[in-house]
């Protein structure tokens, strides 16, 4: 039997886009991906999301590494500095790294800079040189450690990780959401203390489905 572990990455992605819309001084953020989906990113959908409802008249500037079978975009820093540097330039200081490999580039074109960055996955900010550590706001992290926990510890009592996550294509296993824990923002540097209240109001609102993240969709 196989079960996926999944993660809201578009909610965290919105408390992501909220806490760029409020570090901004320019309105101008960026979004890098790594592999540009057919149809759509909802981790992307969810970041612009937040921003617009934070500050609408933000503008969110987007770009991916590579496209359809092009997997290059998973570990091409050079590239991904070469973006974050046309970013800065067209006057972007926020930029969402989601591109997996590829995000230290970014890290290093902010590097020195009044820009901000935003990692994904882990907490970027631990594995960051002592001065990209100053441009990092915060993390998108997906919590895998309690993920795996969980599987080990519902197998263990004699049980299956087996929601339906997907009925046309079979997929069973679990999504973890923020409201379950699954998916966080790092707050190492503690550069997004004094967004707390807003992330928060924010946060609780997603909890309570005050708030639905996009999952699909056109962007706005």
């Amino acid at each position: 039997n196989v079960a996926s572990l999944v993660f809201s990455t578009n909610e965290s992605a919105y408390l992501a886009g909220v806490a760029a819309a409020l570090a901004s001084k320019s309105g101008k953020v960026g979004y890098i991906g790594s592999l540009k989906p057919s149809q759509f990113d909802s981790n992307e959908l969810g970041f612009i999301a937040g921003v617009k409802a934070t500050n609408s008249k933000s503008t969110v500037m987007v770009k991916y590494l590579s496209s359809a079978s092009d997997f290059s975009g998973y570990s091409d820093p050079a590239e991904a500095k070469v973006i974050a540097l046309n970013m800065i330039s067209a006057k972007v200081d926020v930029i969402y790294a989601a591109a997996d490999g590829s995000a230290a580039g970014t890290f290093a074109a902010a590097s020195g800079k009044k820009v901000w960055t935003i990692g994904s996955d882990v907490d970027q900010y631990l594995m960051a040189t002592d001065s990209q550590r100053k441009n990092m706001l915060t993390s998108t992290i997906k919590r895998a450690d309690l993920a795996t926990y969980d599987f080990i510890a519902t197998s263990l009592r004699g049980s299956s990780v087996n929601d339906v996550l997907d009925t046309q294509q079979g997929i069973y296993g679990r999504l973890y959401t923020l409201e379950m824990g699954g998916v966080e923002l790092s707050n190492s540097g503690g550069f997004i203390s004094k967004f707390k209240s807003k992330i928060g109001a924010a946060k609780s609102s997603i909890i309570s489905g005050k708030i639905v993240v996009p999952t699909t969709g056109q962007a706005k």
